[in-house]
């Protein structure tokens, strides 16, 4: 395993770079081969961003053209647990009236996030509301959302980089890492 050492803290790598660039080529192939009607690329932000950005591009090799727009949801503030309450930080502006939206997250956890967008995205008259997740975590499921395109099972580690951060930290990582020690003193 892979390990860093970035400002004290000790960053151990769960999936690389390379790993991850392969499964989003991967999962670009699978939502293109869905055949989505009038697609809706919704990232809900703030930790989705380089993830959606990465697959967005990946949908344009696989044949599809996406539109785009942002939700931002927050579940998690300051913290590194959910806090069980989802917040509408900003809303999308598109109309998702009889159109095929795609949900992009960075990790499924306890899926009240994906959750309550998907609700939300249907209640608003969309045709379909899928997700596509880089990350799921089984075990803390607290809400009935299954990802219906997922990257990675990811083990009960809280984790950081590519988009996902811990107090604002380590979000540009280019890897996904678990911290492993913090600074010393």
């Amino acid at each position: 395993m892979t390990r860093h050492n970035i400002d004290g803290y000790v960053i151990d790598v769960l999936y690389s770079e390379a790993e991850i660039n392969a499964r989003i080529s991967a999962l670009a192939k699978e939502i293109a081969a869905s055949n989505p009607h009038r697609l809706l690329v919704v990232p809900v932000l703030k930790g989705s961003f380089i993830f959606a950005a990465d697959l967005i591009r990946a949908m344009h090799h696989a044949g599809l053209s996406p539109e785009v727009d942002f939700m931002i949801l927050a579940s998690y503030r300051e913290g590194t647990r959910s806090s069980g309450k989802v917040d509408v930080l900003r809303d999308i502006e598109s109309d998702v009236k009889d159109r095929d939206v795609l949900l992009v997250d960075d990790i499924l956890e306890s899926g009240r996030t994906l959750a309550f967008a998907k609700d939300l995205i249907m209640a608003r008259g969309a045709k379909s509301a899928t997700s596509c997740v880089l990350l799921f975590k089984p075990g803390h499921l607290a809400a009935n959302i299954a990802g219906d395109h997922v990257g990675f099972e990811c083990p009960d580690k809280f984790v950081v980089g590519y988009g996902m951060d811990m107090a604002h930290q380590f979000r540009e990582l280019p890897f996904v890492g678990h911290v492993v020690e913090g600074p010393k003193g």
